[in-house]
């Protein structure tokens, strides 16, 4: 049975924060809010967590998870970025866009597109998020909550808990949650392709 925190939008409590941070490094796998909306979230190295995600959307060995990282710094261990992209995409961050980029060895490689070698990464605009990766300190792997057959992703806490109670470890309500996964821009070639119009504005990299 999953554990339901009730997080404080703008003042996350420390130790609530705390306990989901130590069930995430104990091999738990947490459903949490973003700036787009709810994702599945599990510490990067759990292979047994990425298998549960995958259970729960009916993931085949193509998706793409997403590295949901605190800040640049920690966003630069794990891909690669020329100026020019950095540039943009700083722009663009914390904020609501997902990005393709070729990984680094930090990145292990089953997490990686087969072909390309990239990864997504994302430094999100919230508070009960920000929160989670700095008390956890490294990112978070994460796939949007986005049950199969839906067309709509999960947006109420109470909602995910009665629909996953038996299948994950925690929810975390803070109340405030965007309603749209993230806007996807592919910079695997250095020049910024939009894959999926979200709750980012794509302007900028059309």
């Amino acid at each position: 049975m999953a554990r339901y925190f009730d997080v404080h939008p703008e003042n996350p409590q420390k130790r609530a924060i705390g306990q989901v941070v130590d069930l995430i490094r104990d091999d738990g796998l947490v459903a949490y809010p973003t700036d787009s909306c709810f994702a599945l979230g599990v510490q990067l190295g759990n292979k047994d967590g990425i298998d549960r995600i995958k259970a729960i959307r009916h993931l085949d060995d193509r998706h793409h998870f997403t590295l949901v990282c605190q800040d640049f710094a920690q966003l630069g261990q794990f891909v690669h970025i020329s100026n020019a992209v950095f540039r943009s995409i700083k722009a663009a961050t914390p904020g609501s866009y997902t990005f393709i980029l070729p990984a680094t060895k930090e990145v292990p490689r089953r997490l990686l597109h087969p072909k390309k070698k990239t990864v997504g990464v994302r430094i999100p605009d919230h508070v009960v998020t920000q929160a989670l990766l700095a008390e956890l300190g490294e990112p978070l792997l994460s796939s949007t909550l986005l049950m199969p057959d839906e067309e709509e992703p999960m947006t109420q806490g109470w909602e995910i808990m009665e629909a996953l109670d038996h299948q994950i470890d925690a929810v975390i309500d803070s109340g405030d949650c965007g309603t749209e996964p993230t806007t996807v821009i592919d910079f695997s070639e250095d020049v910024p392709e939009v894959v999926r119009v979200g709750a980012g504005d794509p302007k900028p990299f059309e």
